[in-house]
C-alpha cells in the first residue's frame, strides 16, 4: 500500500516536473532573445565642448553621468576647418573620451577620411584600439556643407567621394595587420604594414545620403549612417545597402545602421524649439526651418515616438545631439529618450 502510494506520488511529481521545467525553459529562452533583441539598440549622446574643454572635474562629472544613465556611448563630429574656422578632431576627442572612462563607448560620427591619409588613420586607429579595444566605432563621410572646408586640406572636393573609397579600402586592409600594396589616381605605396593588427576590428559606419554613399555603405561599412530622412527612406537606404553587400559577396555582416538627429529638449514646446533652432543655426548657418523635418522639439515623450519609426524600420543605434537648458538636461532627456525607445 505505501509502494503503491509512493509509485502514485513519484509518478505525479515526475509528470510534474516534465510539465513546468519544459516550459520555464521555454519561457527563459523567449525572455533571453528578447534582451538579446533589445539590447541591440545603442542610444547616445554628443560629446559637447563642456565635455571637452575647461575645468576638468566638471568634464568629468558629465561623462560619468552619462555612463552612469545607462546611455550606451557618446558620439563626436569632425571638422579640420567648418564654417569661420570651427572644428574638431574626432579621433582626438575619442581618445581623450577612452582616457577620461574605462568603459564608455564613442562613435566618431563621422570622420572626414578623405582629409587624412589613410595610412596613418590606420595607424591611429591601431593606437586607439590597444588602448581602447572594442570600444571605438569609426564612422565616415564626405562632408561637403562647407566645400572651403575640403579645399584647404589640398582634396578636391569633386573627387572627394572616389578618394573617400580608396581610403576605406586601405584602412581597413591595413587594420587587418597585413602588408599592402596600393595604386589609384590618389594613392600609390609599396608594402605598408600596421601592426598589431586591430582587434576586436573596428565597425566602421558611413554617412551620407547620395546614391554613391549608399553603394559605399554596402562595400565598405558594417552600417549605414543616415541624418536628415524620413524612416521610409532610411528602410529603402537600409535594404539598398545590404544589396549592394551582398551583390559584392559580403554575406557575413553584422550590420547596424545607425541615424544621426538633432533634437530640442524642454516640457514646454516652445522653448525646446527655440533650443535646437538658436544651435542649428549658428552651426550650419542656415536657417532652421531648413532641418525642422528631420529634427524633433518637445519634451522626450515626444522625441522618443518620433524615433520610434526610424527604430521599426530597421536603425539600431541613434546619434542624438541634444538641445536642452542645461548640459545635465540634456543627457537626462537622451537617457529617458533610451528608456522609451527600449520600453515600448
Amino acid at each position: 500500500m505505501v509502494a503503491a502510494e509512493d509509485a502514485t506520488v513519484g509518478g505525479w511529481e515526475g509528470n510534474f516536473n516534465r510539465m513546468t521545467i519544459v516550459p520555464l525553459i521555454l519561457i527563459l529562452i523567449v525572455c533571453l532573445f528578447m534582451e538579446l533583441s533589445l539590447s541591440t539598440l545603442a542610444v547616445g549622446t554628443v560629446t559637447s565642448p563642456e565635455m571637452m574643454t575647461g575645468d576638468f572635474s566638471y568634464r568629468q562629472s558629465l561623462i560619468n553621468m552619462v555612463a552612469d544613465s545607462g546611455l550606451d556611448h557618446v558620439f563626436t563630429a569632425d571638422h579640420v576647418s567648418f564654417h569661420n574656422g570651427t572644428g574638431m578632431d574626432g579621433l582626438i576627442n575619442a581618445a581623450t573620451i577612452c582616457a577620461m572612462h574605462p568603459t564608455l563607448r564613442i562613435c566618431i560620427g563621422v570622420y572626414l577620411l578623405a582629409l587624412r591619409h589613410p595610412v596613418t588613420v590606420a595607424r591611429q586607429l591601431a593606437t586607439l584600439s590597444e588602448s581602447a579595444p572594442g570600444r571605438v566605432i569609426l564612422g565616415v563621410g564626405i562632408g561637403g556643407e562647407d566645400r572651403h572646408e575640403i579645399e584647404v586640406c589640398g582634396i578636391d572636393p569633386r573627387t572627394r567621394g572616389r578618394q573617400t573609397n580608396d581610403c576605406l579600402e586601405i584602412v581597413r586592409a591595413l587594420m587587418d595587420g597585413k602588408s599592402l600594396s596600393f595604386k589609384s589616381d590618389f594613392f600609390e605605396f609599396e608594402n605598408a604594414l600596421i601592426t598589431p593588427p586591430v582587434e576586436p576590428a573596428i565597425p566602421i559606419m558611413v554617412g551620407g545620403r547620395a546614391d554613391a554613399a549608399i553603394r559605399r555603405a554596402g562595400l565598405y561599412s558594417e552600417g549605414w549612417l543616415g541624418a536628415w530622412c524620413s524612416a521610409n527612406r532610411f528602410a529603402q537606404a537600409k535594404a539598398e545597402v545590404e544589396e549592394y553587400a551582398a551583390n559584392a559577396n559580403r554575406a557575413d555582416v553584422d550590420w547596424q545602421h545607425g541615424l544621426q538627429v538633432w533634437a530640442g529638449f524642454d516640457n514646454d514646446e516652445t522653448r525646446a524649439r527655440s533650443l535646437i533652432a538658436e544651435e542649428m543655426q549658428e552651426f550650419y548657418k542656415v536657417p532652421y526651418e531648413a532641418f525642422e523635418k528631420y529634427s524633433p522639439s518637445g519634451p522626450p515623450e515626444k522625441i522618443a515616438a518620433f524615433l520610434k519609426a526610424y527604430q521599426e524600420a530597421g536603425c539600431t543605434l541613434f546619434n542624438i545631439k541634444p538641445c536642452a537648458a542645461s548640459e545635465e538636461k540634456a543627457i537626462e532627456a537622451v537617457a529617458r529618450v533610451r528608456e522609451l525607445l527600449i520600453s515600448n
